[in-house]
């Protein structure tokens, strides 16, 4: 398949399919929280460690098991994760007790960060160079459909049904997803830019500042939103005043912004990667304050959740194109270091949010933290234009770096 072709690839809609049924795995265990606390007779917080440690997982499996398939055939490696997805999801599906319902999470967690991270190399390789970040948000749109439709469905579904439903429908999405990777993942793109040195070349990329500034800034700023979402459940029925059977259908409406700010976040960083994060991770800082801060009202919490998802997930085709950008010779490692920095980014949101309940701050405090993470993402991102222009002025974005110098 050529990679000038202008329609769109179809390898880009088994990827999102996989990326589908992943973000319906992660996401949905928010809106089903107080039901599986109940049947597992677990605290809150207790609870929302299958969310964290769900997250600490694929902050492992993103590094470990990409750094293990590293020189083996990139479209076998997507399958096989989708296999490992697949189980995780049918533990879950099955569990008896919270022991094994946190078993079956972390297995299917370990493959998302390598899946995502090896998925992201390949959209880019199946697309013309200026077309890479918009691909790559191409491919995270099926986690943002996951959360305009699976999500709400799922959750719909599981407090009907029982939350067990839930995870026996995602585990036959897996299957679907499976077979739509074996039959439209083209080879070429598969086995395109990979480095000659195998795993050593891999960790070369390592050596660069910029590398791991990034992952910093992925933690930082994508970790703020996640933390402030984490318990959005319990802010919109405990704060805002909604009845349980209405958490659904308003997360619709925060995975209608999610599916919006992940394209349109894609076509921004395609023209200006460092402006688009600044300019993001900054008007996140604001959408999370005002929410904190009107959390009481319905209907400005209705807006705050759009935009909340909107420029939340606006973050994630630049801060993965970002690290790629710096990783160029030998990307497949870095890229699923920073899936990994998602999701610790993830572990540490939802971890501080449960701190903070646990504390005595109320439903609206994981916001506040949220925030505080993100504007701290955006510090570092700020320091680390500053020193890109010292180091290597002829790859820094030259007109935004002068605006922030």
């Amino acid at each position: 398949m050529s990679v000038r072709q202008k329609s769109l690839p179809p390898g880009l809609i088994a990827l999102a399919i996989g990326a589908f049924g992943i973000g319906l795995t992660e996401f949905v265990i928010m809106g089903l929280l107080p039901e599986v606390a109940a049947d597992f007779a677990v605290t809150e917080p207790v609870a929302g460690w299958l969310i964290s440690g769900y997250a600490l997982s694929v902050a492992v499996g993103g590094v470990a098991l990409t750094a293990a398939v590293t020189r083996l055939p990139r479209k076998p490696v997507l399958l096989g994760l989708m296999v490992l997805f697949i189980i995780g999801n049918l533990l879950s599906a099955v569990a008896g007790d919270y022991a094994v319902m946190m078993a079956g999470r972390i297995v299917a967690a370990l493959c998302h960060g390598a899946f995502f991270g090896i998925g992201a190399v390949v959209a880019a390789n199946l697309v013309a160079p200026a077309r890479r970040a918009g691909a790559i948000a191409m491919m995270f749109a099926g986690l943002t459909i996951a959360n305009v439709l699976g999500v709400p469905f799922g959750t719909f579904l599981g407090q009907h049904f029982g939350w067990r439903s839930t995870f026996w429908a995602i585990t036959a999405i897996g299957v679907v997803a499976l077979i739509g990777l074996a039959l439209l993942i083209p080879g070429r793109a598969a086995t395109a830019d990979r480095p000659s040195t195998g795993l050593r070349g891999e960790l070369r990329a390592f050596t660069h500042s910029q590398v791991w500034l990034s992952l910093v800034i992925t933690v930082l700023g994508f970790g703020g939103m996640f933390g402030a979402f984490t318990y959005i459940a319990y802010t919109l029925t405990e704060v805002s005043g909604f009845a349980s059977s209405t958490v659904p259908w308003l997360l619709v409406l925060f995975g209608v912004g999610l599916f919006a700010g992940n394209l349109l976040g894609g076509r921004a960083a395609d023209r200006s990667l460092s402006r688009t994060l600044v300019t993001v991770l900054a008007v996140l800082t604001v959408v999370l304050v005002g929410f904190a801060l009107t959390a009481t009202s319905p209907a400005l919490t209705i807006v705050a959740l759009v935009l909340m998802g909107g420029f939340g997930f606006a973050t994630v085709p630049p801060l993965q194109m970002r690290i790629m950008q710096y990783a160029h010779q030998a990307p497949t490692l870095a890229s699923g270091a920073n899936i990994a920095a998602f999701n610790l980014g993830n572990a540490l949101g939802a971890w501080i949010g449960g701190v903070t309940i646990a504390a005595g701050f109320g439903y609206t405090s994981p916001i506040w933290a949220g925030a505080a993470l993100t504007l701290a993402g955006l510090g570092v991102l700020l320091a680390a234009l500053r020193l890109a222009r010292r180091q290597e002025p002829a790859k820094a974005d030259a007109a935004l770096v002068d605006t922030v110098a």
